[in-house]
């Protein structure tokens, strides 16, 4: 098995496990949960609110279910050339976190509006980590596959 479909298979596998946290425990504060921002206890004081929040965790959660299908399914039937566009989308993908999710999140944690504190710079440095090895992987398959 090629390194581009493994970094693909583990990456599926971490967000299929965040994506059963998100159904199963939403407010966890482990992985990705919404137990990390205080607002989520905070909604659960209005009901309106509450049925919102629950309805925008299941919507990521069911978006990112339809990512790792299509993952699934690039893994097992995709050529080199849509291996490494994959990779390559999955970076610039990823990197948009930068752009308005993590100034959001920063903001968050500095007014204290997360707990624990600092984890949006433990966030921060793992997205960056997942950038690093797709490139990494994209590289080494153009490499070694092509």
């Amino acid at each position: 098995m090629d390194i581009l479909s493994i970094v693909l298979i583990v990456f599926g596998i971490l967000e299929l496990s965040n994506v059963l946290m998100l159904y199963l425990t939403p407010g966890t504060r482990r992985g990705n949960g919404m137990g990390v921002f205080n607002a989520y206890e905070k909604s659960k004081k209005d009901p309106e609110v509450h049925m919102l929040v629950k309805y925008l965790i299941n919507w990521v959660a069911g978006t990112k279910l339809i990512f790792i299908v299509l993952l699934i399914g690039i893994i097992i039937t995709g050529n080199s050339a849509t291996k490494v566009f994959s990779g390559i989308a999955l970076i610039f993908s990823i990197l948009t976190f930068f752009s308005r999710l993590y100034p959001s999140i920063k903001g968050m944690d500095e007014a204290g509006l997360i707990t624990p504190k600092g984890y949006s710079k433990t966030l921060g440095i793992m997205i960056a980590g997942f950038v690093g090895v797709f490139t990494i992987a994209v590289i080494i398959y153009i490499i070694t596959c092509t």
